[in-house]
């Protein structure tokens, strides 16, 4: 990696969508305070803080969140530098391509020469100047006319996520790790997963994407044309938007442009070896979280003092102000709000969202 280059990217614009329910982070994380407003990592700032204070370096005030209604004004508190104009509140929940879509369409009247980076609000980023040396190689080879990817360098065979393909290097100026897309892939089983690692070809996807408003508008326009009419007649009358944006299609950027794209040969993928998580479930919190100096196996998302654990690893989170005690069990998990306690082990964390669904079809909606 080259970290010859720092300092603001002239012409960069950094998009944060910062939506989704945080299901699988249930107590801690509900549909009005979804997980990118917790501290996950015991930093003592927020995951969209932190996304936040990554991004400056790079883009100075050119900082855009687009975030639902309903926390809107967490979001403002909790980054009082956004401008007027720089905080896009969505109508209603379209996944990620109607969000960035519409940062894209704002973008491309204000500049047309505008480049773009969408980044989550909720994932854990090691190593924040590495992360930034590969968007500056993306801006890079942005310039042209590509959408440009950022792939994760495996360190296992996980099976939650994407993979993205890649093929030749592109030796393009300023982005020597540059690699051509051959292909998107889906979340695979555990022996294709293993397979994926062992070849050397293939990034995890973190939907991290590069490119040029006026470009994505215009692959919007080959791939999914009715939302990038409806996207760009929004940016010229936002007055159009309520009535427009549940026209939208709910597609997330990977089908509706990124893995098109990539069949036409217009997707590039610079390589991150930066260390990430997209904290994803309980079983992915512990391993961002530091472990217990008094407590080997125990990791604690508060105050330790409130946690005692004999003969027990796993992870708690006592956020109600009582004392939780666990003895004699192995990797268990114990979220502890005024509210709700979940117990649970990490095998099952994934299943966590099954006990929202649950409590949303028995008139508990009031917990979720």
């Amino acid at each position: 990696m080259n970290s010859a280059v720092s300092g603001e990217i002239p012409g960069f614009y950094a998009i944060v969508p910062a939506g989704g329910s945080g299901t699988r982070l249930w107590p801690l994380s509900r549909a009005g305070s979804p997980k990118f407003l917790h501290d996950l990592t015991g930093s003592g700032r927020s995951l969209l803080r932190t996304t936040a204070d990554r991004l400056t370096p790079l883009c100075g005030s050119r900082l855009m969140v687009v975030t639902g209604a309903r926390h809107a004004e967490a979001v403002r508190e909790q980054l009082p530098e956004l401008g007027q104009d720089d905080l896009i509140v969505e109508p209603s929940p379209r996944e990620s391509m109607p969000a960035i879509g519409l940062a894209a369409a704002l973008l491309e009247q204000l500049d047309p020469d505008a480049v773009l980076g969408s980044f989550a609000a909720d994932h854990v980023i090691v190593d924040d100047e590495t992360f930034r040396d590969c968007v500056r190689q993306a801006v890079a080879v942005a310039h042209t006319g590509k959408l440009v990817t950022i792939g994760i360098e495996p360190t296992h065979a996980a099976t939650g996520f994407g993979y993205i393909q890649t093929g030749d290097p592109l030796h393009i100026e300023g982005a020597p790790d540059a690699l051509d897309v051959k292909a998107f892939v889906e979340k695979p089983d555990g022996e294709t997963a293993e397979q994926y690692v062992d070849s050397g070809e293939y990034r995890w996807n973190a939907g991290m994407f590069v490119v040029k408003a006026s470009v994505l508008l215009d692959m919007l326009a080959q791939y999914q044309p009715v939302m990038a009419h409806h996207l760009r007649s929004i940016a010229n009358n936002p007055m159009r938007l309520n009535e427009l944006w549940p026209r939208l299609t709910k597609i997330a950027i990977d089908p509706a442009i990124a893995e098109p794209a990539a069949v036409d040969d217009r997707v590039a993928v610079v390589p991150g070896a930066f260390g990430w998580d997209d904290v994803g479930d309980f079983a992915s919190l512990a391993s961002v979280l530091v472990e217990s100096a008094d407590a080997p196996g125990v990791k604690v998302l508060g105050e330790s003092e409130l946690v005692v654990m004999q003969d027990s690893t796993g992870v708690v989170a006592p956020r109600s102000g009582r004392t939780v005690v666990a003895l004699g069990v192995e990797d268990v998990v114990v979220v502890d709000t005024p509210d709700a306690v979940l117990v649970t082990t990490r095998d099952r964390a994934q299943d966590v969202k099954k006990i929202v669904e649950k409590l949303k079809l028995t008139g508990r909606e009031d917990l979720t």
